[in-house]
Formats: C-alpha cells, sequence, structure tokens
C-alpha cells in the first residue's frame, strides 16, 4: 500500500513534465528601436497567451505618437484588418501570426518624420462558459529613424581584434623566423669550425687519429 501513493507522486510529476513540453512556446521578445530610412521596419510585439487551451477573441490596437505630440490610431485588428488614415496611409502591413500571440506589423519605406513612439495594446477576452474576463496588455516601442545605418559596436570590436591577431600573428612568425635563422647560423658555423680543425690536422696525426681495428 505504501507504494502506491509513491506511483501517483510519480505520475503526477510525469505529466507536469510532459504537459510542458507539449504547450506551445512563446517568447515575448523586444521590438528593434532603430530604422534606416528608405527600409522596411517590423515593428516587434508579441503578447505571449496564458491559457491556450481557452478560446479568446483579440483586439489589436496600434497608436503613434510624435515628439510633443499625442496619440493617434493608425492600425486596428478587430476580426478584420484596419488601417486608419495617417501619415503611414498605404504603408502598414500586417505580421501578426494565426494564433494572434505575435502581433506585430511593419512600416514600409520608413521615413525621419516617422520617428516616435509606438503603442501596441492587445485585449484578449476568454470565453468561458460562466462569465468571460477581459485581459489587456500594452508595448511601447520608442522608434529613431536615421539616415545611414551606423557600425554595429560589436562588428567594430570584431575588426579591432582581428587587426590585432593579425599583428600579433606576423610579430610571432618574424621572430620564429630570426629564431630559426640564427639557429640555422650557428650551426654552420660551428660546421665549418669542425670542418676547419679537422682541414688544420696533420697528415700523420690523422692517421693517428683513426680507430685501431681490434682483432
Amino acid at each position: 500500500m505504501a507504494a502506491l501513493p509513491r506511483l501517483v507522486c510519480a505520475s503526477s510529476v510525469v505529466l507536469v513534465v510532459w504537459a510542458g513540453f507539449c504547450s506551445a512556446v512563446c517568447v515575448e521578445v523586444p521590438s528593434e528601436t532603430e530604422a534606416v530610412q528608405g527600409t522596411h521596419m517590423k515593428l516587434l510585439c508579441i503578447s505571449c497567451m496564458k491559457r491556450e487551451e481557452v478560446t479568446a477573441s483579440t483586439v489589436v490596437e496600434w497608436f503613434y505618437r510624435p515628439e510633443g505630440g499625442k496619440d493617434e490610431p493608425i492600425y486596428e485588428y478587430r476580426k478584420r484588418n484596419h488601417e486608419f488614415p495617417s501619415r503611414f496611409s498605404g504603408r502598414l502591413q500586417w505580421n501578426g501570426s494565426k494564433d494572434m500571440q505575435d502581433v506585430s506589423i511593419t512600416v514600409l519605406n520608413v521615413t525621419l518624420n516617422d520617428s516616435g513612439i509606438y503603442t501596441c495594446n492587445i485585449t484578449r477576452e476568454f470565453e468561458f462558459e460562466i462569465h468571460r474576463p477581459l485581459f489587456t496588455s500594452s508595448r511601447l516601442i520608442h522608434l529613431t529613424v536615421v539616415e545611414e545605418a551606423g557600425e554595429d559596436f560589436t562588428s567594430v570590436i570584431s575588426e579591432i581584434m582581428m587587426y590585432i591577431l593579425l599583428v600579433f600573428l606576423t610579430l610571432w612568425l618574424l621572430i620564429e623566423m630570426i629564431y630559426c635563422y640564427r639557429k640555422v647560423s650557428k650551426a654552420e658555423e660551428a660546421a665549418q669550425e669542425n670542418a676547419t680543425d679537422y682541414l688544420a690536422i696533420p697528415s700523420e696525426n690523422k692517421e693517428n687519429c683513426a680507430v685501431p681495428v681490434e682483432e
């Protein structure tokens, strides 16, 4: 009988782990905040649904606020896409996913006047049998548009490290060449000295230098 509770406990752990692996993975990633003039900029807005097993209707609202201005609606998703008349007319593209966890939009042909604060509001209404609770979340994106792409700090550091490595390898190779040259030169000098000493020995001494052969 004591083994039964242990078996139930182990089964529960296995079920929890299995459910964790089988549940959909959703990671809330922040959007990029710098765009280059004339390119397309994706305003990333991800809101993970906490109750994947429950049906929910989602409403997405996008707002834009210029420097020192007020929020103005630019895009809305309410069962269908709707673009509001604004400076972005004809330049907004829906990039949301089917499960409505990714509700991003893309601004086409970004201009310098597109710099500002973008707000992504998500409202979910869960469809339970007894009640229909509402959950809301919001994301702010401070976008800066530049004329030309600046060098990435990581790439600059990589280039500097590459040049330092090349200089180090060049110096190391030069030192190795000098060391090998001096070593070869000393070996040649030693061989030349031995040859000179041998030639300086008289003929009779050379015969005496021969190793006697034992019979």
